[in-house]
């Protein structure tokens, strides 16, 4: 079966995504000059009505429109369908299609992981695409699943889940193993970031929570007004603020560790620009002098790198907060109950709910070795934002603790499926959830069951690519054919399988 194909994406703008699976286009207009018109399928709000976890609900009937997008310039009959997501997926998840605009707990009752791996694989038996003849439905059609981060993880399950109707999927980056906690977040940065800068933090940190284990209240004061946030009473809200540069339990605001990429078009060096300032053996002397203010404190040892690292965040970070109310909730304060329980429809109020219900994995500090966020940050500091944020309602309510179990049962560290590949890199902040995790078994790759590392990668970097694949760094460009040769493996067999399913 020839390489032409339909892409569908559930996402703002996939023009770039695809960019190693490249063909001879049928237009001469520049890949990143393309529009993409708008479509909407109406989408079940529940795909179980026989649930009686779903079926108690009134709102448990009828559709809501969900937005998708579709390239057909590659697409000759007869060729497979790619179905592209991404950590932006326009689905259920992320609120960008959600059918309830107000997102009060009752409403997202079914913003699950199962209900959206349903919404996959419904799509792709009913879509109809204006301007293609003839059906390109699943299972007839080959559909291919791509999706990264989070999208990678409902990749991975409907594969599992939905394998008689979407014939195979790679996940990239995806988190398949959840814990409530996930300190090992951290463990990437601390083991491949500029070690000068790490072992500075480490220190510091270190400091800091000797102050607060001891109560030096008029140390830890004035600490906290080097870097200009002594309006943070909340010990955990400061030390998230400070960490807000590496990256930080919630919502930080600058680009840290994960955001980093090969491709300058979509990565940032924010956090070598950060790590530079902090290990600056040439600072100015009003900077290292305030590495001495609190030396008393350790023995007259001098907090190293202290001075730097409160002037890159004043800088830096502070400026980000418009408001200048480094207290509220829209800035670094977290404590503010009423503004956690505001319904506003967004991104960042679903992917804290499916956080809260099923998937967990909340940043903390390390219990032990060295921590470049203060310890006073553990589990409880993001589960009283869901105790806050979604108040139980008639139909449902958040439980206690994340139901981990739940996420898991679809394989953790065992998932597999035919036709289902894993791609992870080795210095992905999530690596440890993913299938290359340091605490999974040892992995064997086989045609149906294909796995790559990507060495020195972050968090999904294969979904990035240029025109000219060749010109890529050369272990993604490895890994972008590796996954071209793995889907035209599974396409050659294709007209077996229909056979073996006894589809027409």
């Amino acid at each position: 079966m020839k390489l032409h194909w339909l892409s569908i994406g559930l996402l703002a703008a996939l023009s770039q995504d695809a960019g190693a699976f490249q063909v001879k286009r049928e237009t001469t207009t520049p890949r990143d000059k393309l529009q993409y018109g708008v479509h909407y399928f109406d989408q079940k709000i529940n795909h179980f009505p026989d649930d009686e976890l779903f079926s108690q609900s009134n709102l448990s009937y009828g559709t809501f429109k969900q937005r998708y997008y579709f390239d057909s310039s590659y697409y000759k009959p007869g060729g497979p369908v790619y179905f592209i997501g991404g950590v932006i997926l326009e689905n259920r998840y992320y609120g960008a299609s959600y059918p309830f605009k107000t997102s009060t707990t009752d409403e997202l009752l079914f913003l699950t992981t199962n209900q959206t791996i349903a919404d996959n694989a419904h799509f792709a038996q009913n879509a109809v695409f204006p301007g293609v003849n003839g059906s390109l439905t699943a299972p007839n059609t080959p559909w291919i699943v791509y999706g990264g981060s989070l999208a990678g993880a409902q990749t991975a399950a409907s594969i599992k889940v939905y394998g008689d109707i979407l014939y195979g999927g790679i996940a990239s980056s995806a988190p398949i193993k959840v814990n409530v906690g996930y300190p090992e977040w951290y463990n990437p940065i601390q083991k491949y970031a500029p070690q000068d800068c790490v072992a500075r933090i480490n220190k510091i940190v270190d400091n800091f929570d000797l102050l607060v284990a001891k109560n030096h209240t008029k140390a830890i004061k004035q600490f906290k007004a080097f870097f200009g946030l002594e309006s943070l009473t909340d010990h955990r809200d400061f030390a998230a603020a400070i960490a807000d540069p590496i990256g930080n339990p919630g919502f930080y605001h600058l680009n840290t560790w994960q955001e980093l990429n090969w491709n300058s078009s979509y990565g940032s060096r924010d956090f070598f620009y950060f790590c530079g300032n902090v290990s600056d053996i040439d600072a100015p002397e009003e900077h290292t002098q305030v590495d001495y203010i609190l030396a008393n404190y350790t023995n007259g040892e001098p907090w190293t790198g202290l001075g730097n690292y409160a002037n890159y965040v004043k800088r830096h970070t502070l400026p980000l907060c418009s408001s200048g109310d480094y207290n509220s909730n829209e800035c670094w304060g977290t404590q503010n109950a009423t503004a956690w329980a505001s319904i506003e429809n967004s991104s960042s109020r679903s992917y804290l709910y499916t956080s809260c219900i099923e998937q967990g994995a909340y940043i903390s500090a390390p219990k032990e070795g060295p921590s470049l966020l203060s310890r006073v940050v553990d589990t409880d500091y993001e589960q009283q934002w869901c105790r806050w944020a979604f108040p139980p309602g008639k139909y449902n309510t958040v439980p206690d603790t994340p139901d981990v179990d739940a996420y898991n049962d679809f394989g953790a560290f065992n998932f597999t499926a035919d036709r289902l590949a894993f791609i992870d890199g080795d210095q992905d902040v999530w690596n440890d959830l993913c299938y290359h995790s340091n605490f999974a078994p040892a992995r064997t790759s086989t045609d149906l069951h294909p796995e790559l590392l990507i060495t020195g990668a972050g968090h999904h970097w294969d979904s990035y690519g240029i025109l000219n694949v060749e010109a890529e760094p050369q272990f993604i460009r490895e890994a972008h054919k590796w996954e071209v040769k793995t889907v035209k493996k599974w396409l050659r067999d294709f007209d077996q399988w229909k056979v073996s399913k006894k589809l027409g």
